[in-house]
């Protein structure tokens, strides 16, 4: 297999073959751009996070943008919001060019998060019994051999319950679709605001957790300990430390202004608008982009006496949103005479909350859209041919040219990025050592030449 290029002194090298790349140096970026790549609708449950976040990708992707809708929320409310049944991979919605939708399972994603730790769990838990002493159990009383296997099946129940796992897990997938350029926009339905702040707590959670998850393990295998070492509690620590990284490094890119955009969505009644406001504090603290709020479900303006003094309440609800919240855009969206379910009704809503559906402009951007809402778009990726070359511009927000690779296999070109490969589809077969790569800011080039060698 070729090996990948690496980026060395400026130079991208793969074997003998050397690609000059330019003007390094990132640029520097305006904290007001807020290219939103990733889009997360998030506030507390019922208040229509799951509408807004459907109706901003159904209505991206009517612009001409190649979208993926996420769901992490355990009720799969998404698929009967787009009346389209999706699955853990990216789905098709019909009737809307463009639009991908994914629900995920965290849960049956365990065991590929934390495998080392499974599989020391499943040592404990052997057939030789109290953590695979076997016979050697026979030399302790039935005191101490009931209070061990206590002690293992608290460790078994504590595998099953890491304070914000399946959080960990979502977000964790989720990063894998904001690496690969070939989505446009990623919206992301959030669970519950309550999940989301338990993930961005992870990393500390799991160090104190993970001290308390080895001396159980040391209890109970404890004999075996003295006789074989702890390589297994060792190992169990360095997974623990990899998996509480790569939470930190989530947590970097959703707090990355460049790559992320979180709206909170909530309704004008007290107990939402005390929890947006928790909720916003808590994201502040945690450095995570709130550009906009929605405050759903505001009653329209009638003549009736008590519609109207409902509705005078409501509005001095939003203006308490405003002051408290002064750097925050704060939007409302009137209750609807339906509920919204389906595509067509999706659009309506997408109408009120961004104005008339505009094609997207086909550069890389940023572009700004919206009108109650607004966010700032770049495109994932465009392709323009000039002359015997095609130029591939590829856009990785906050990127580092260390965590980049180029390399080539049977004339398929792929880009690499924090060790995760992509396949880049090119118009006719190329090696790498051909194709001049050169990063600009946060836009990778790679010019591919047409003609043969």
């Amino acid at each position: 297999m070729p090996r990948p290029c690496a980026w060395v002194d400026g130079i991208l090298h793969q074997g003998v073959a050397t690609i000059k790349s330019s003007r390094w140096i990132q640029r520097p970026r305006s904290p007001a751009s807020n290219m939103a790549r990733l889009l997360l609708f998030g506030g507390k449950g019922g208040v229509g996070k799951t509408t807004t976040s459907a109706a901003t990708a159904v209505w991206l992707a009517d612009s001409g943008l190649r979208v993926l809708l996420v769901s992490s929320d355990p009720a799969h409310s998404t698929s009967d919001s787009l009346s389209v049944e999706l699955g853990s991979s990216p789905t098709p919605v019909d009737g809307v060019p463009g639009l991908f939708g994914l629900e995920m399972d965290p849960e049956s994603k365990i065991s590929s998060v934390l495998p080392k730790m499974g599989e020391m769990m499943n040592g404990m838990n052997g057939p030789g019994g109290l953590g695979g002493l076997g016979g050697l159990s026979m030399m302790l009383d039935p005191n101490a051999k009931e209070e061990m296997e206590s002690v293992r099946d608290e460790v078994k129940t504590s595998d099953m319950v890491i304070p914000g796992l399946d959080e960990a897990l979502a977000f964790d997938e989720l990063l894998r679709h904001v690496e690969d350029p070939t989505w446009d926009v990623i919206v992301f339905d959030t669970a519950p605001t309550g999940h989301t702040l338990r993930f961005l707590s992870l990393p500390e959670l799991i160090e104190a957790w993970s001290d308390r998850l080895i001396r159980m393990m040391r209890v109970s295998g404890g004999l075996r300990s003295m006789l074989f070492g702890r390589k297994e509690s060792d190992s169990m620590k360095e997974e623990l430390e990899r998996f509480r990284r790569r939470v930190l490094h989530v947590r970097r890119v959703l707090s990355n202004e460049e790559i992320t955009s979180f709206t909170l969505v909530t309704i004008p009644e007290r107990m939402g608008i005390n929890e947006t406001l928790r909720a916003h504090e808590s994201l502040q603290e945690y450095k995570l982009p709130v550009p906009n709020c929605l405050v759903n479900r505001v009653t329209p303006e009638f003549e009736h006496p008590f519609l109207a003094k409902r509705r005078m309440a409501e509005l001095a609800r939003v203006e308490e949103l405003t002051s408290e919240m002064p750097d925050v855009n704060i939007a409302i969206m009137e209750l609807l005479d339906d509920e919204v379910v389906g595509i067509a009704a999706l659009r309506k809503v997408g109408a009120q909350l961004y104005g008339d559906v505009k094609t997207h402009p086909s550069d890389l951007g940023p572009h700004k859209v919206g009108k109650a809402i607004q966010h700032s778009i770049h495109r994932g990726m465009t392709r323009e041919v000039m002359g015997e070359i095609e130029r591939i511009s590829l856009h990785y927000p906050g990127i580092d040219r260390d965590d980049l690779s180029l390399r080539s296999e049977d004339g398929v070109l792929f880009v690499g990025l924090n060790g995760r490969e992509r396949e880049v589809e090119t118009s006719v077969p190329t090696k790498a050592s051909r194709v001049k790569a050169k990063l600009e800011g946060d836009v990778l080039h790679l010019d591919v030449p047409l003609e043969s060698e």
